[in-house]
């Protein structure tokens, strides 16, 4: 059974560190596509940052210089390492993954949508 899990979430204070996780089951994480995003209840999925299976990171302006992204084979985890954490990173962060099976046909398999299941809470307070 294909499983995407994220936990790590907490309540810190501004200026603290965090580490999400991302935990992988019945598929390879580190081949794939992972993107961590966070919403605000209410409010749009926003994308915060994201590695694939090269390596390659990308971070949303309000993430670059603050998160960092890695990842851990052996524990088929992929990592959201968050620091000075801020009063507007407050959010459920959830961590999405796909990974491009074939190119020509262009076949596409998404294990885990944007903002889909419980995610885990991120609580920044002053």
């Amino acid at each position: 059974e294909v499983q995407l899990v994220e936990s790590g979430g907490g309540s810190v204070q501004a200026g603290g560190s965090l580490r999400l996780s991302c935990t992988a089951s019945g598929f390879d994480i580190i081949a794939s596509t992972v993107e961590w995003f966070r919403q605000v209840p209410g409010q749009t999925c926003d994308l915060v940052s994201s590695t694939d299976r090269l390596g390659r990171t990308n971070f949303a302006d309000s993430a670059k210089g603050r998160f960092a992204i890695s990842r851990d084979s052996a524990k088929k985890t992929v990592y959201l390492h968050l620091s000075s954490l801020e009063q507007e990173d407050t959010a459920v962060y959830y961590c999405a993954a796909s990974s491009v099976k074939s190119f020509v046909p262009y076949v596409l398999t998404t294990y885990k949508r944007p903002c889909e299941g419980q995610g885990t809470r991120v609580t920044v307070s002053p």
